[in-house]
């Protein structure tokens, strides 16, 4: 099937252009063109007309979790593997419906669900996956609590991630989770929020174990995500070959300037912990005191990696209750970054950290037909994606509309 978009503002995944006369041109899957005119096209064309709204690249999340019903992380592992699909079927088809075309899930995520979104059994983005996240003993994905008795000794695999130590061990997983699918390979090289044990300062991994992962990775021509906040597990991240580093919430001036110089990206999360600050009465008190310092040094660090010229792209990390927030992301990091660069962020920059660099994340010849309709300028007034129902007036994934409430059809 090929049609048209017409009459519309674009933002092409790097700059907001002039003028509504411009022509979109989908066959299949992918564009097939972009006129300046609407008078260059054939008039055999069918046409989708946009009513001035701005087009724009389906939106990417680079940090998600679709096995993530609830803030116990801990009591996901509980749940019926068939009860558990069913929440990740709910979470993505609800991201497809606010936008989000592709997203690139941190930990739990499996083969079956990217074989039922690409059989269309789930509506769902495109979904890009990390397997079981990799953590230390006593790391941020070891969800035992201290108490937790284990007289054989034989660590933790839960659903979100599991336990590794030692370099062969780590190659052997590594190995494993691409085996089964995975696209990249997750680590957490600092602690985290919502772990039981693990302070935040808590440096995780050896650098020899960190590079077994990302030497494994790149055998299968892919790379390592790593949940870091802090300076120092975020420089050793980027030392040691790590793609792309996951929060990066207490990065400084000096640690920007090595991940800027390594080309590493780095992957924030703000809205997640705004969000946890709502919603204290449901947090452990430790959990909480983590909590309070990287709410007061996120914004700080995201200004040093801007400084210094680290790519940044964007992420939403929620679990349980607080799905259906992902767009206050674009709110949060605006107040910070400026909209423009929030949206690169979600779209073009994400595509880059994915390694799928003008395939999504842009309006370019060649890409994938993944694109949005908005009403209105949203760079400026990024509050347009506050009520996603009301402003998203189209949704197109691989050349397939998913929502139009344009009025119109194709005509």
């Amino acid at each position: 099937m090929s049609f048209a978009l017409t009459n519309f503002r674009l933002f092409d995944g790097e700059n907001l252009l002039d003028g509504l006369h411009r022509a979109v041109v989908v066959e299949g899957d992918r564009i097939a063109d972009i006129y300046d005119s609407v008078e260059a096209l054939s008039p055999e064309v069918e046409r989708i007309d946009l009513n001035g709204s701005t087009l724009m690249p389906g939106l990417i999340d680079a940090h998600f979790h679709c096995n993530s019903p609830s803030l116990d992380v801990g009591s996901i592992d509980h749940l019926h593997p068939s009860h558990l699909a069913q929440f990740a079927r709910e979470h993505l088809e609800s991201m497809l419906n606010r936008g989000f075309t592709t997203v690139r899930d941190a930990g739990g995520a499996d083969y079956g669900l990217v074989k039922s979104i690409e059989e269309g059994l789930i509506s769902g983005p495109r979904l890009f996956i990390a397997g079981r996240a990799i953590s230390q003993t006593g790391g941020h994905g070891d969800l035992r609590a201290a108490h937790a008795f284990e007289p054989c000794g034989c660590g933790y695999k839960g659903v979100l991630a599991m336990v590794v130590d030692g370099e062969d061990a780590m190659r052997a997983a590594v190995r494993n989770e691409l085996r089964k699918g995975a696209h990249q390979i997750k680590l957490f090289v600092s602690g985290g929020v919502l772990s039981p044990t693990d302070p935040i300062w808590m440096d995780q991994f050896t650098d020899v174990e960190i590079k077994a992962a990302v030497e494994e990775a790149e055998r299968w021509r892919t790379y390592v995500m790593a949940h870091s906040h802090t300076a120092e597990a975020s420089t050793r991240c980027s030392v040691n070959g790590v793609r792309s580093i996951e929060h990066g919430t207490l990065i400084d001036a000096e640690a920007a300037k090595i991940i800027a110089d390594h080309q590493t990206y780095v992957v924030p999360t703000i809205s997640v912990m705004q969000s946890l600050g709502e919603e204290v009465k449901t947090l452990p008190q430790a959990a909480m005191d983590k909590l309070d310092r990287l709410l007061d040094e996120a914004g700080e660090a995201i200004a040093h990696c801007h400084k210094a010229g680290v790519k940044l792209g964007l992420g939403t990390d929620l679990f349980g209750e607080l799905h259906g927030r992902e767009l206050n992301e674009f709110t949060a990091r605006a107040q910070i970054d400026g909209a423009l660069n929030a949206l690169r962020s979600a779209t073009s920059v994400n595509a880059e950290v994915m390694d799928m660099k003008g395939q999504i994340g842009v309006i370019q010849k060649g890409a994938f037909a993944d694109m949005i309709a908005i009403d209105g300028n949203p760079i400026e007034n990024i509050g347009l994606f506050d009520d996603p129902d009301n402003t998203i007036r189209m949704i197109m994934r691989g050349g397939k509309t998913i929502r139009n409430t344009l009025d119109c059809g194709v005509a």
